[in-house]
């Protein structure tokens, strides 16, 4: 199993540009497609789903701009 991740991760690291654009955009119309087939869920669960992508935000920015800057 580790042996896989190993190559993954090794796979990932030769990714262009465009490589990340696609992997992007494919994730972005994965998760539009799930909340198009499970909008009665996720419209009852609007406010767990702002708190979950605001603490997702401040985490990354702080791990971008404050740990990762220096």
């Amino acid at each position: 199993m580790f042996d896989l991740i190993d190559q993954m991760v090794k796979a990932a690291n030769r990714y262009t540009f465009w490589d990340y654009f696609f992997l992007k955009a494919a994730v972005l119309f994965f998760g539009i497609l799930i909340g198009t087939y499970f909008y009665n869920f996720f419209i009852e669960h609007t406010l767990f789903l702002w708190v979950a992508f605001l603490a997702a935000y401040v985490y990354i920015m702080y791990r971008t701009f404050i740990i990762h800057m220096k």
